[in-house]
């Protein structure tokens, strides 16, 4: 796979988003734009999970499914999830039947809960350990790690609030996913932009 790609479309791409048209859509409308929202970060933190192990793709082209699953990823409701609710999940072909990520879902609904109720945000947690904003444009995919500092610290804090399958490497593809580090190739169209609104996004406390 090339870092970068030039597209039919005449803009280069960092070369994984190219590679499906899901994967240019994922790559162009969401992968590295901030959100703070806290319905999106747990659903992204809960996929990140369900991917360990598999293709991103695999988890991309059920993601309908797992919202239609999970309650559109309403951490209260999936909280009240009960063992009925396991062997229906782990009977829908339409999502990854595993056991410990379902469970794990399960229990991460329940400590988001947990959190809220200290006047804590899932998304002050997970920008908190946002890395140097200036840190440089990554030349090539040699230069974008699978974890970082931070991501082995998001990891440890989100385990010590009861969270599960939030491991390094999760934790920084979550990063990504989110927002909190633009690891768009530099030379890539959507850098500039999704810089932009990390620019302007106002960093939750």
């Amino acid at each position: 796979m090339s870092d970068l790609v030039l597209g039919d479309d005449g803009n280069h791409r960092c070369g994984w988003g190219v590679s499906t048209p899901d994967y240019i859509t994922y790559h162009d409308t969401e992968w590295g734009r901030p959100t703070t929202d806290e319905r999106t970060l747990f659903e992204k933190l809960c996929l990140e999970g369900f991917q360990s192990g598999l293709s991103w793709l695999t988890i991309l082209r059920k993601r309908d499914n797992f919202r239609a699953a999970f309650a559109d990823f309403d951490h209260e409701a999936v909280a009240s999830f009960d063992e009925a609710d396991v062997e229906r999940l782990l009977g829908d072909a339409g999502i990854i039947r595993h056991r410990g990520k379902i469970n794990a879902t399960i229990n991460n609904a329940q400590a988001l809960l947990e959190l809220h109720t200290t006047g804590r945000t899932l998304a002050g947690v997970i920008w908190s350990h946002e890395p140097d904003p200036e840190r440089p444009a990554p030349a090539s995919f040699v230069d974008v790690p699978a974890t970082s500092p931070e991501s082995t610290a998001l990891s440890k804090e989100l385990k010590k609030l009861g969270f599960r399958f939030v491991g390094p490497t999760t934790a920084y593809a979550g990063m990504q996913a989110m927002g909190i580090v633009n690891d768009h190739l530099d030379g890539c169209w959507m850098r500039a932009e999704c810089e932009a609104e990390r620019r302007a996004l106002a960093r939750p406390s």
